[in-house]
């Protein structure tokens, strides 16, 4: 019943840029909060960027100031749009569909099955 797909990853060089989207496929997805993470080998999967129903959003310190988290609801569809991409950005990106129980993000347990991002140096 419940599917997320990411695309737009790649291989880019160190402040370059990538977008990537997922799109899901669920009931009343505009209910639902929703995040991206990313996970690097052997690392963590860590909370990136999420975006509220409303459209309120918050970001890993990390990330703040080069990664923007926005969705369309119309299209079901989240964006990560990512630039000044660093080398410590190498990582598989996943969209979660968040829990609708809490106003702000909280990840569920529905995962994409990821993108990848390599940024060289």
């Amino acid at each position: 019943q419940v599917q997320l797909v990411e695309s737009g990853g790649g291989l880019v060089q160190a402040g370059g840029s990538l977008r990537l989207s997922c799109t899901a496929s669920a009931n009343r997805v505009s209910f639902y909060p929703m995040g991206w993470h990313a996970q690097a080998p052997g690392k963590q999967r860590e909370l990136v960027a999420a975006i509220t129903r409303d459209g309120s959003t918050n970001y890993a310190d990390s990330v703040k100031g080069r990664f923007t988290i926005s969705r369309d609801n119309a299209k079901n569809t989240v964006y990560l749009q990512m630039t000044s991409l660093k080398p410590e950005d190498t990582a598989i990106y996943y969209c979660n569909l968040g829990r609708t129980s809490y106003t702000r993000y909280v990840p569920g347990d529905h995962w994409g099955q990821g993108t990848q991002v390599t940024v060289s140096s």
